[in-house]
C-alpha cells in the first residue's frame, strides 16, 4: 500500500527581496515577448508597435506619479536608478559645490555610490538614525551648507522598514535650495508615489518589490533638474539612458505600479494586522526583539533578533520547512558582515547577526503567520539548544 505524504506549500515571506508576479502583469507583458517583439527605434511596423507601447507604458506610469511622461527615465533597476540619480545630478552640479547627504541606513545602491563619488572628490555627509531607524529632519538640515548639491533619504528601508519623513526633509530642501532624491523601491505597494505631494526632485521605483518584472525600473526627474547620463550609447530616454528598451518588462512595470497604487489602502489595511500578529507572536520567543520601531514602518515587515541562534541558521531551518525568509537584504545576503542598518540602529554585532526578516506578500494569511511563528519558535529553541553556551543572554 502506497502512502501519502502532503507537502505543505510555501509559505513566502521574503517580498522585500522581491514578489511574486501578478498574473495580470505577465497577460500584459505577453505579447511583447511574442507578436510585438520590436525595437521601438525601429522605422517598420514592428518598432512603430513597440514605441507605441513604450510610449503608452511612460504615459501610465507618469499618472501614477502625478507627472508628467518626459519625467519618467526607464532604467534596468532600481541600483542603476540610484546610480543615475546621485552620480548624474553630482556631475552636473559639481560647479556649485561638491557636498552630498544621505542616511546610514541606505541601500548599498546608495552608499557605494556615495563611496564612489568621495573617492572622486566629492563632500558625502552621512546623517545617523535613531533606535527605530528613523532620520530627524533637523538633523538633515543642519548638515546641510552652501556646497550641499543633492540629499537622497530613503522612502522606507528595505530591512526594517522604518518610514521616512520624505515630504519634511524634501520641503527642507526646497527650502534652502537643495536638490532631494529618494529611493521609495519599497514604498510602491502601500505608500502615496504622486511625486507633486511629495515634493520631491528625483525618486527611485523598481518593478521587482511591486508584483510586476525583475530588470526593470525608473528614474522620475523634475523638469529642469540637469541629470548627467550614465550610460552612452544610441541616445534613448532623452538622451539619460542608452539601451534597447526591455518594452516588455516596461509594459509590466507600469501594469504592476497601477494595480499596487490603486490596491494601496486595502494592502495595508490587510497587512498591517498580520504584520502586528507575526510580532506578537515572534516576541513571545524568549529573548526576541524587535528591531525598528512598533508602527512607523512598512505593513508587511517585521525584523527580529533572536539571541543565541545565528539568523542565517535560522533561515535555513525554515526554509528546510517550506518557509522563506531572510537575514536582510538580499543584495548583500551572502556577505557575513553583520547589517550596516542594524548597527546603525544601536545594535551589537551579535544581535545584528541573529537578526531574521520577514517580509509578507499580499497573498499571506492568518495560517501563514501562525505556522511562521510555531516553526521559529521551534527552530530558536534547537539552534539554542545546540549551542556552547546555550543562553538567550549571551546575545
Amino acid at each position: 500500500m502506497k502512502r501519502c505524504f502532503v507537502v505543505p506549500k510555501t509559505v513566502y515571506f521574503d517580498a522585500s527581496a522581491t514578489t511574486p508576479l501578478d498574473p495580470a502583469v505577465g497577460r500584459e507583458m505577453l505579447p511583447f515577448f511574442k507578436a510585438s517583439f520590436g525595437n521601438a527605434g525601429s522605422l517598420h511596423s514592428k518598432g512603430f508597435e513597440a514605441s507605441a507601447a513604450l510610449a503608452g507604458a511612460r504615459s501610465r506610469v507618469a499618472a501614477v506619479l502625478n507627472c508628467a511622461p518626459e519625467e519618467i527615465v526607464f532604467t534596468g533597476s532600481g541600483t542603476e536608478s540610484v546610480n543615475l540619480a546621485l552620480k548624474g545630478v553630482a556631475e552636473k552640479h559639481a560647479g556649485k559645490g561638491g557636498c552630498i547627504i544621505t542616511t546610514s541606513i541606505e541601500h548599498h545602491a546608495v552608499l557605494d555610490s556615495c563611496k564612489w563619488l568621495a573617492s572622486r572628490g566629492f563632500d558625502v555627509t552621512v546623517v545617523g538614525v535613531g533606535r527605530e531607524g528613523i532620520v530627524s529632519v533637523d538633523d538633515v538640515v543642519a548638515a546641510i551648507k552652501p556646497s550641499t548639491i543633492l540629499v537622497s533619504v530613503m522612502y522606507a528601508n528595505n530591512e526594517v522598514g522604518a518610514l521616512q519623513p520624505v515630504r519634511e526633509v524634501a520641503a527642507a530642501c526646497r527650502a534652502n535650495g537643495v536638490l532631494f532624491h529618494t529611493d521609495a523601491c519599497q514604498a510602491g505597494n502601500s505608500e502615496v508615489l504622486a511625486v507633486r505631494e511629495l515634493g520631491v526632485d528625483l525618486m527611485t521605483l523598481n518593478g521587482s518589490k511591486i508584483y510586476g518584472p525583475k530588470g526593470v525600473g525608473c528614474l522620475y526627474v523634475r523638469k529642469g533638474v540637469a541629470v548627467a547620463p550614465q550610460l552612452h550609447g544610441g541616445g534613448q530616454e532623452f538622451g539619460l539612458r542608452s539601451g534597447t528598451e526591455n518594452v516588455a518588462s516596461l509594459v509590466g512595470f507600469a501594469k504592476a505600479l497601477e494595480l499596487a497604487q490603486a490596491n494601496r489602502i486595502a494592502y495595508v489595511a490587510k497587512l498591517v494586522p498580520l504584520r502586528d500578529e507575526l510580532i506578537a507572536g515572534l516576541l513571545k520567543i524568549p529573548g526576541a526583539v524587535l528591531n525598528g520601531g512598533a508602527s512607523r514602518r512598512l505593513a508587511n515587515n517585521v525584523n527580529v533578533s533572536f539571541p543565541g541562534a545565528e539568523g542565517e541558521s535560522i533561515v535555513l531551518r525554515l526554509d528546510a520547512e517550506g518557509i522563506c525568509a531572510s537575514t536582510g537584504s538580499a543584495c548583500s545576503s551572502k556577505s557575513l558582515e553583520p547589517s550596516h542598518v542594524l548597527l546603525a540602529l544601536g545594535l551589537s554585532e551579535e544581535l545584528a547577526h541573529a537578526s531574521v526578516r520577514f517580509s509578507l506578500t499580499k497573498h499571506a494569511t492568518r495560517q501563514d503567520v501562525a505556522r511562521v511563528v510555531a516553526a521559529t519558535a521551534r527552530v530558536v529553541s534547537e539552534l539554542r539548544a545546540m549551542s556552547p553556551v546555550g543562553s538567550v543572554a549571551n546575545g
